[in-house]
């Protein structure tokens, strides 16, 4: 990997080289918080934000598609629709890459991998940014604050510079197109960097513990923490819809009666839906609302880590600003674990 520096007064010239790469999306501030969105103006971009609302998951995982149109006897033609558009996303946290990487195993590295995230994955370039923690984060915990991979460029603030982990060849094409603008790095960078990144760590407000996780909620699945949370969750959806992490999706052919033809549509779903488990005849498989955030947090915690290695959550903080009713994924952990009053002061 190389390392090099770009002074923070060339920021907006280094973007308008990107533009060769592809529309250049960063977080812009909006009237509900921070979002990415396509840039008409660098001064736009707010690269100190805390989190955006949607993940950029959003690009690789639309929350609606059209993933192919049918009709009968022709067969069916492929969606396309944004597929290959070449784009840029500049200031993406290293928690949200975290994410994108955990999506690749799931829809890019299976046994059968999705050709619709597969071909974004490969349109989309990936320029990171470090971050500052507020009282929600606790992405540490998760261990996904620190990312070797899943970026083409990343960015961590030196001061006066940029100091910049080139990741990719598309990164190394990306600061070679700016000639001599970005720079080796000096022993002073790299004594900035460490100091910077020690004090990082000591802004961590919250903490979970991911030892024996598994295990404690085997031995929790009849815990009547459950029923009280079954007893508050409203099954918004929020903290799916904004986690970085969740992929569950329904697929439906949108056909009017007496036709033939028409688009096969894939929407974003979540677990806590009434619907989710729902088969035919009637049946559903979790009924009731305790049921349904009990098995959304087993994915998460559990079922994740037996498949893939790791949990299912970065510890962004998302699910515990949009929940309308309170309920803190940190808290619940603690206090499966038997710590009560964890987070009280947050």
């Amino acid at each position: 990997m190389k390392i090099l520096k770009l002074p923070k007064e060339q920021l907006d010239f280094f973007a308008s080289v990107l533009q060769q790469f592809g529309e250049v999306h960063a977080p812009v501030r909006t009237r509900a918080g921070y979002s990415f969105r396509a840039l008409e103006r660098w001064s736009e971009a707010c690269l100190d934000y805390d989190r955006t609302v949607l993940p950029p998951k959003k690009y690789f995982l639309p929350p609606r598609e059209t993933m192919l149109t049918y009709r009968r006897p022709d067969g069916y033609v492929a969606g396309s629709e944004g597929l290959n558009q070449k784009l840029v996303l500049f200031g993406v946290h290293a928690c949200d890459i975290f994410a994108l990487n955990l999506l690749d195993k799931v829809f890019a590295e299976g046994v059968f991998p999705d050709p619709y995230y597969r071909t974004r994955r490969r349109n989309v370039a990936v320029i990171g940014i470090d971050c500052e923690p507020d009282e929600h984060c606790f992405c540490p915990s998760m261990r996904a604050d620190f990312v070797e991979r899943g970026f083409d460029l990343f960015f961590y603030d030196i001061g006066d510079h940029y100091l910049v982990m080139v990741g990719t060849a598309l990164g190394d094409d990306m600061v070679l197109a700016t000639g001599p603008l970005f720079t080796p790095v000096a022993d002073a960078d790299i004594v900035e960097y460490k100091r910077r990144s020690a004090l990082k760590k000591t802004k961590y407000q919250l903490e979970v513990d991911l030892r024996d996780l598994p295990e404690i909620f085997e031995l929790e699945y009849g815990s009547e923490i459950w029923e009280e949370l079954g007893r508050t969750c409203l099954a918004c959806g929020n903290c799916s819809t904004s986690c970085p992490t969740c992929y569950c999706y329904d697929v439906q052919d949108q056909v009017e009666l007496g036709s033939t033809e028409g688009p096969r549509v894939r929407t974003a779903d979540t677990c806590l839906y009434s619907q989710h488990a729902a088969v035919a005849g009637g049946e559903n498989f979790r009924h009731s609302q305790a049921s349904r955030i009990k098995f959304y947090y087993y994915h998460k915690q559990r079922g994740f880590v037996m498949e893939h290695g790791r949990p299912g959550c970065v510890g962004c903080g998302r699910c515990i600003v949009h929940c309308p009713v309170g309920i803190h994924v940190v808290d619940v952990i603690n206090r499966l674990r038997g710590v009560r009053d964890a987070v009280a002061s947050h």
